[in-house]
């Protein structure tokens, strides 16, 4: 059988309401990280008919000036539309155990409540920040972030309900 390559496709699209408030934490080398949790609601009909609710609980993560954003912005109940890629990451506990987790390395970020930010876009790749290539501090931050109409860029769901 010939080899195949298979696509490198790794995107998640998800909207739902920010579960507690965010945590923010800074690396050893100064960068900004925000985590939090989506609750992100799936209605159906049972096989008897009645509606049900399935309710998904993400975990989210955000970086640089999009973490910042984050702090400033969403509270516990705010309504959002993450755009990124699913994660896996490994850690110690004290007490010698393993633990693992998947979540969302977020890359944008719509905020849904009216009178925040439309939408805001984290411009340092993942591949930079892999390589090492992360942008300088003294940058300005329309050169890390920027807003976007949502005439440029638009999800549609604006008007969604929640």
């Amino acid at each position: 059988m010939p080899d195949l390559k298979m696509p490198d496709i790794n995107n998640v699209l998800i909207a739902g309401n920010v579960t507690a408030e965010p945590s923010l934490r800074k690396t050893t080398s100064g960068i900004q990280v925000a985590n939090f949790y989506i609750a992100s609601n799936r209605k159906y009909r049972d096989n008897s008919g009645i509606w049900r609710e399935n309710v998904c609980h993400v975990g989210v993560v955000a970086w640089h000036k999009l973490a910042e954003v984050c702090m400033t912005t969403l509270k516990s109940g705010s309504s959002i539309l993450v755009d990124g890629e699913l994660q896996s990451r490994s850690w110690k506990t004290d007490d010698g155990s393993t633990k693992s987790v998947v979540e969302i390395r977020a890359r944008r970020i719509q905020f849904l409540e009216q009178g925040a930010p439309k939408d805001i876009e984290e411009m340092t790749s993942i591949d930079d920040e892999e390589k090492g290539e992360l942008p300088a501090s003294k940058e300005s931050p329309q050169t890390q972030f920027q807003q976007i109409e949502p005439t440029e860029f638009d999800f549609g769901y604006q008007n969604l309900k929640m």
